[in-house]
């Protein structure tokens, strides 16, 4: 994952760091539910207020990034889906989606891990935060702990590629045997045939 070019890495204190970490240890909980681990926290008025980890497959929920998750508990917690002045910290790069979300929470940071190329909006694929015509403007700093944040999805999809190949590999090995074991079925019941036309090789 190679973040876009910047102008200038953002400085980052050390609870940022604090908070990113609370945020990958989110993460780690979508992957021991075979999630894509991407894990995010709320924090308004120096307090942690909702946590939210990837869970679409399991929900059934196209829209349950940790992002989404995170900010539905806190619009309950608070009463209001404004969220208004606070910061939201990501381990990925949040998608269109999410980031409309955040912006009609009205959460005025945000702090993401790694970048995505794929699908991130905060200067891989689009820069939707730069973009003046918004009726809200929300900070965003990106790249705080990426190598670690990446390393996460990473892993993950490597075990997962190990698992399928292993599945293939185990099909493959009882294809091979099955076929091997329908090869000696001509031979063992010309056998069979034998024995009942000769009443028997013992006899």
């Amino acid at each position: 994952m190679v973040p876009p070019a910047q102008a200038e890495a953002p400085a980052f204190d050390t609870r940022d760091h604090a908070m990113m970490r609370l945020a990958m240890d989110q993460a780690l909980n979508a992957s021991l539910h075979g999630e894509v681990p991407v894990g995010a926290v709320l924090v308004k008025d120096g307090q942690v207020i909702a946590t939210g980890y990837n869970h679409p497959v399991g929900s059934h929920d196209p829209s349950a990034h940790a992002e989404m998750r995170a900010l539905r508990m806190a619009a309950e917690q608070l009463g209001n889906y404004r969220v208004g002045a606070s910061t939201l910290y990501v381990t990925l790069e949040p998608c269109m989606m999410c980031l409309g979300a955040i912006l009609h929470a009205r959460v005025t940071r945000v702090v993401f891990g790694a970048h995505d190329p794929k699908t991130g909006v905060c200067g891989s694929v689009l820069n939707l935060p730069a973009h003046g015509q918004l009726n809200h403007q929300t900070q965003v700093e990106g790249g705080l702990l990426a190598e670690e944040c990446g390393r996460l999805l990473q892993d993950f999809f490597a075990q997962r590629r190990a698992q399928r190949r292993a599945a293939r590999d185990a099909l493959r090995a009882q294809q091979d045997e099955l076929a091997r074991w329908a090869a000696t079925l001509p031979a063992e019941a010309a056998l069979g045939e034998l024995r009942l036309e000769g009443g028997g090789l013992d006899s």
